[in-house]
């Protein structure tokens, strides 16, 4: 079976609560793009992960991928899997890759081996596996809130927009970032937030973590200017970084972009 796990975009990021349970309450609107992997697998006599593209940080054996088949394989019948990764999603830029790279295959193996889990189930498994998951579970554009595993359909569509997307050449650890951020109830949530023109989102929309990582990373403040003196309607750093995207009504010129990263073009 052949899948392809996209990437996401946070349309505003906010952490409103440290929980008991050392996680953080946040709420945020994620978006699926066009950037994929392709993931492959096939019964084996025995488990192995290859992976292929963009490197990958940890050892393979404590990839998501793994962990997925092994909390199926607690409560189902499946045999060994000889799995193939091509990760064109680069880790540690904040686009999710990895949950969806774990959603994905649960959903593929759910299908696969015709285990007829329901949606709710998987929902509730792909929670366990990280907080993004659920949302590459439904794959469609929805409100999060509480580790991420809380989700309410809420629409909102770019479509027609043009995106650009710059991965710079910065991995972020999630936690490490998470460790730094101090908690707040904003003045305006963000589930009333993007039902606003998009016009008018850069003044109200933020992601509570670029004012962590811009202090470190200053160039990635530089590239948010350089997107909005472009013309884009919206710019914006995604999930913890360290990529960053800009919405824009027409296709931009891109040339020089280069210079902070790869860069990817894409009509929503």
């Amino acid at each position: 079976m052949i899948l392809f796990p996209p990437a996401k975009i946070n349309l505003g990021l906010q952490v409103t609560a440290k929980r008991n349970d050392g996680f953080h309450n946040i709420e945020s609107f994620l978006y699926p793009i066009p950037l994929r992997d392709v993931l492959e697998f096939r019964e084996a006599t025995f488990c192995q992960l290859k992976t292929y593209g963009k490197p990958i940080p940890g050892k393979l054996s404590e990839n998501l991928l793994c962990k997925t088949w092994g909390m199926l394989k607690k409560h189902y019948d499946i045999p060994p899997l000889e799995v193939h990764l091509l990760k064109s999603i680069p880790a540690g830029s904040g686009l999710g890759g990895g949950s969806s790279d774990a959603a994905f295959f649960l959903k593929g193996l759910n299908d696969f081996f015709q285990l007829r889990i329901t949606d709710e189930k998987l929902m509730n498994l792909a929670a366990q596996l990280g907080s993004d998951c659920p949302f590459f579970i439904q794959n469609t554009p929805v409100f999060v809130s509480g580790k991420g595993e809380i989700t309410e359909a809420c629409r909102v569509d770019l479509s027609g927009l043009c995106l650009v997307l710059v991965v710079p050449g910065v991995h972020l650890s999630t936690g490490h970032v998470f460790s730094m951020i101090k908690p707040g109830i904003p003045d305006l949530p963000i589930s009333e937030i993007i039902k606003l023109p998009i016009a008018r989102w850069q003044n109200l929309l933020h992601n509570d973590f670029e004012k962590i990582v811009f202090i470190r990373y200053p160039v990635l403040a530089k590239l948010k200017q350089e997107l909005i003196s472009r013309g884009a309607l919206y710019a914006s750093m995604t999930g913890t970084g360290s990529a960053l995207y800009g919405l824009f009504k027409t296709k931009p010129e891109t040339n020089n972009l280069a210079k902070y990263g790869t860069t990817y073009q894409y009509r929503l």
